[in-house]
């Protein structure tokens, strides 16, 4: 549970540090300073006991933020105001002055086109007068050969024409007059002559031919003359008019071919243009599209998902406008037209948020509480290089899993479980004909639930144990489960063949009704027949496990930043947090930042399953890291960055979200309601503080509690961590009238000291269904009289010797009580029991005694047990039957 500061609480509560330190005094809960940390039993009490304070503050506080609020509106008010009077004034502005410009730019657009109308004019009357000087001055016959242009010839031509008319016309009228006269002159003499000349006439018409006269002679002759001069005229008319014609007509079709090849240049410029600007889009979204592939794959993402909004469950209206960046009233117009009017601080369903962003044709991704914590990664598929399979051992207590490893490996792994059975997640790598294989094992025990689906999520291939002289069981099952719902291919193992009554068949048989069906029989799960004690068929299995994993073709980028997932944590007084991992792509380092769920840190060593420092692990590796600043919990995928600073942020990110769940929760469900409820409803209440060595184990008994019937006594585990029993879980324990569990680990000095002065029972246990069953006799009070343990003495090594014969001795000084040669002994290092037996000799300088008091330095052997260090401390206990009082 997250611990509080003095002053973080007092600031809450809006006072000083001072002030809340007397209250804290007046309630009697332990604080010295404002920088001392209370628990949130503790905090929960200050709570509840100054509840009225805190209201009557907090409305002082709301009715001065309400009057700073209203000013505040009142000056946003004032100066939207005179934003606003400005914004009118200077629009106004801008009007005026963007009217004197259009004026000003008529009148001179105006201007301009009066003067160049006038140079027009002007330089058109120069070109006529210069045209008229030419035709002037050159006479007609030489114009032909002195204009230079056809337009100028004709010119020429059209005036020379008007002037021999003009000459024409003058000449008509004056024969026109002249003929009249001569006319007249006829008349007055024809009527003089008359009678004479008509008689002659008729004579010399008798005689001879007649001749006109000279009159009619010269009329006949003007007559054919005036006939070839007006032909002529005509002649000249018709050429000239062809001429014309001819000239408008190049002119117009010069201007027309001129004019298409304008347009059409003009279309193919804009042709261009468009093309090469559509060209340059395409290239720049390209070039986006690919520095978006770039950046993905640096950062290990899926490319698709670039433009993909994530959300999480439950969003909210306001948050997802905020996400589509998008106006909150358009997502709430929408909602109404679906019929599921919101408010903005509504939580939406996963359907509304899809049918909401395919309307907005927005892509997005809604992700569970559980996806929030794990991370996607994108590998171009040629930088993948075969990795090693992952194969996890799964099936039901006491079936042989771990002796089937022991087998594989060589080790002894089960005879240091304590009861026989595997109680923590262990990975070890095995080199088999030049190949690697890693196997996971799982515990067996049906309180470890989480631990096998964790192992099942993390494997390539499962290898199923079954003993063939038990059959399925229920682990049995929940194994099949668990691998099927991780899609991870099954082999099955039937153990124990060589015990009589082994019956291999029937385990083929009934794991055909739950879907694992032979290989031999037309399914595809292969079957092996083993035998961990006398090593038949191992070989088959392995060659088996190698023959499934080549045909999952298993790959992985080894040349990225490492990530994975966490098999196991523990705390280590000597080293801090020790996690184990699994790396599953990228290759991690010694000195890589890495963060893991709400824990971050660098990596400060690495150690194979051996013990060995290593400086690397590749994908499909197990390796024990050091550096992380808090123990994370199994199950946490990590993830490498290339700078610790953004590990940091995003670990604060995750815990500080935690803590605001958390503290939502303890509103709705606080120890003051759980009190409440108690008193109203006549309902008891069994509160367990819970130590453990490592995550696993906490994670496995909380389960267990969760499963008994809490009908009427309710289970309440109010603090629960990885490491010894300290007097800060005693003292918690204390306030909040608790007991305390611890799993594998030992009582500080100190701890224990205070647990006796204050009356709080400790319970330490080795094996996880004792403690679950103590537990459940305790909640329906049933628990008979027991054996429990008194501890008689304490003897800390201060040096180890070693006695041939005897093996290792450690001279030790004994603190506390008195040891006796008959008692047991429990050796505990940084907090955690790591072995348990009998002493083997106790001698003081060359003699054997029975005992050692405290204060005395004496030489103690344990029996089978030799791996002793400088800084163990020995327990002396003894096993008495109690009768209880209860």
């Amino acid at each position: 549970m997250a611990k509080v500061r003095v002053s973080s609480l007092a600031k809450e509560f809006g006072m000083t540090s001072k002030e809340l330190l007397e209250h804290l005094d007046e309630m009697k809960i332990p604080a010295k300073a404002p920088s001392s940390t209370l628990e949130s039993a503790y905090v929960a009490v200050v709570r509840k006991n100054l509840a009225p304070l805190i209201e009557a503050r907090a409305a002082e506080i709301e009715a001065k933020r309400a009057e700073e609020r209203e000013a505040a509106d009142a000056a946003k008010a004032e100066e939207a105001r005179r934003a606003e009077s400005a914004r009118l004034a200077a629009e106004a502005r801008r009007e005026e002055e963007r009217r004197l410009s259009t004026a000003a730019l008529a009148a001179e657009e105006t201007a301009r086109a009066r003067a160049e109308q006038e140079e027009r004019l002007a330089r058109e009357r120069a070109i006529e007068a210069e045209r008229s000087a030419k035709r002037m001055a050159v006479p007609p016959s030489d114009s032909g050969s002195r204009f230079r242009s056809l337009l100028d010839q004709i010119a020429e031509q059209e005036a020379a024409l008007k002037e021999r008319k003009r000459l024409e016309e003058e000449k008509k009228a004056a024969l026109a007059a002249e003929r009249r006269e001569r006319r007249q002159d006829r008349s007055r003499g024809r009527s003089a002559q008359g009678g004479a000349q008509a008689s002659q006439g008729a004579r010399r018409g008798a005689e001879i031919p007649a001749v006109p006269s000279a009159s009619e002679a010269s009329g006949a002759e003007k007559a054919s003359g005036k006939g070839r001069r007006a032909k002529k005229h005509t002649d000249e008319d018709r050429y000239t008019r062809m001429a014309r014609e001819a000239e408008e007509y190049s002119r117009e079709r010069v201007l027309e071919e001129a004019r298409a090849a304008i347009e059409e240049a003009s279309r193919e410029s804009t042709g261009r243009r468009k093309k090469r600007k559509e060209k340059r889009v395409r290239e720049a979204e390209q070039v986006l599209q690919e520095r978006k592939i770039e950046e993905a794959r640096a950062k290990g993402l899926d490319p698709e998902e670039l433009d993909c909004v994530q959300v999480s469950q439950g969003v909210t209206v306001a948050e997802l406008a905020e996400a589509l960046d998008v106006s909150a009233n358009d997502i709430i117009k929408r909602l109404f037209l679906l019929g599921t009017p919101l408010t903005m601080t509504q939580s939406m369903s996963d359907d509304l948020v899809e049918l909401v962003a395919d309307d907005l044709d927005r892509q997005i991704k809604i992700t569970t509480p559980e996806e929030e914590n794990t991370f996607t990664f994108f590998d171009d598929p040629d930088d993948l290089r075969p990795r090693p399979p992952v194969v996890t051992v799964m099936g039901h207590v006491d079936h042989g899993k771990t002796s089937l490893l022991d087998a594989i490996r060589h080790t002894g792994v089960a005879a240091g479980e304590a009861g026989g059975i595997t109680q923590h997640i262990g990975a070890s790598e095995v080199t088999i004909n030049d190949r690697q294989i890693t196997f996971v094992d799982t515990p067996g025990h049906e309180a470890f639930t989480a631990m096998r689906a964790r192992g099942a999520r993390v494997t390539d291939v499962v290898v199923l144990v079954v003993a063939a002289d038990d059959g399925v069981m229920p682990q049995t099952i929940e194994a099949i489960n668990h691998s099927k719902a991780a899609d991870v291919p099954i082999v099955v193992a039937v153990n124990k063949i060589d015990k009589p009554g082994a019956n291999p068949e029937r385990v083929r048989k009934e794991l055909s009704g739950y879907g694992v069906m032979p290989e031999e029989w037309g399914g595809a799960n292969m079957f092996v027949n083993v035998s961990a004690k006398q090593g038949t068929g191992i070989d088959e299995l392995l060659e088996t496990i190698l023959l499934q994993a080549d045909v999952l073709e298993l790959r992985a980028n080894p040349d990225t930043f490492a990530s994975g997932y966490i098999l196991e944590a523990k705390l280590d007084r000597g080293r801090g947090p020790v996690a184990t991992v699994l790396v599953n792509r990228g290759t991690l380092h010694v000195g890589d930042s890495l963060v893991a769920g709400m824990s971050y840190g660098r990596v400060r060593a690495m150690l194979d399953q051996h013990g060995e420092q290593i400086e690397g692990a590749a994908p499909s590796d197990a390796a024990e890291i050091l550096g992380l600043g808090s123990v994370p919990a199994a199950g946490d995928e990590f993830r490498v960055f290339a700078d610790e600073r953004d590990a940091r942020d995003l670990a604060e990110q995750r815990s500080l979200k935690a803590r605001i769940e958390e503290q939502s929760k303890i509103r709705h469900v606080t120890l003051e309601t759980l009190f409440s409820q108690m008193s109203e409803n006549e309902l008891s209440e069994l509160n367990l503080v819970v130590k453990a060595d490592v995550q696993g184990s906490i994670e496995a008994l909380a389960d267990a509690l969760d499963k008994m019937d809490q009908t009427e006594v309710r289970i309440n585990i109010i603090h629960s961590a990885v490491g010894a029993i300290s007097e800060t879980d005693v003292t918690l324990a204390a306030a909040s009238n608790a007991i305390i569990v611890g799993f594998g680990v030992r009582p500080q000095a100190k701890a224990r000291d205070l647990a006796e002065k204050e009356k709080v029972q400790i319970k330490t246990y080795s094996i996880i269904y004792k403690a679950i069953e103590d537990i459940d006799a305790a909640r329906i009070g049933m628990l008979k009289p027991t054996e429990e343990e008194v501890q008689t003495g304490t003897a800390q090594v201060r040096d180890t010797f070693r006695v041939p014969k005897a093996g290792v001795v450690a001279g030790c000084m004994v603190t506390e009580g008195e040891i006796d040669r008959d008692d047991r002994v429990r050796v505990v290092r940084d907090g955690v029991v790591v072995f348990d037996g009998e002493f083997s000799s106790m001698r003081r300088f060359k003699d054997d005694v029975k005992s050692v008091k405290a204060g005395y330095e004496c030489g103690l052997g344990i029996e089978k047990y030799q791996d002793i260090h400088v800084g163990d401390v020995f327990e002396a206990y003894k096993i008495v039957e109690v009768a209880r009082t209860e």
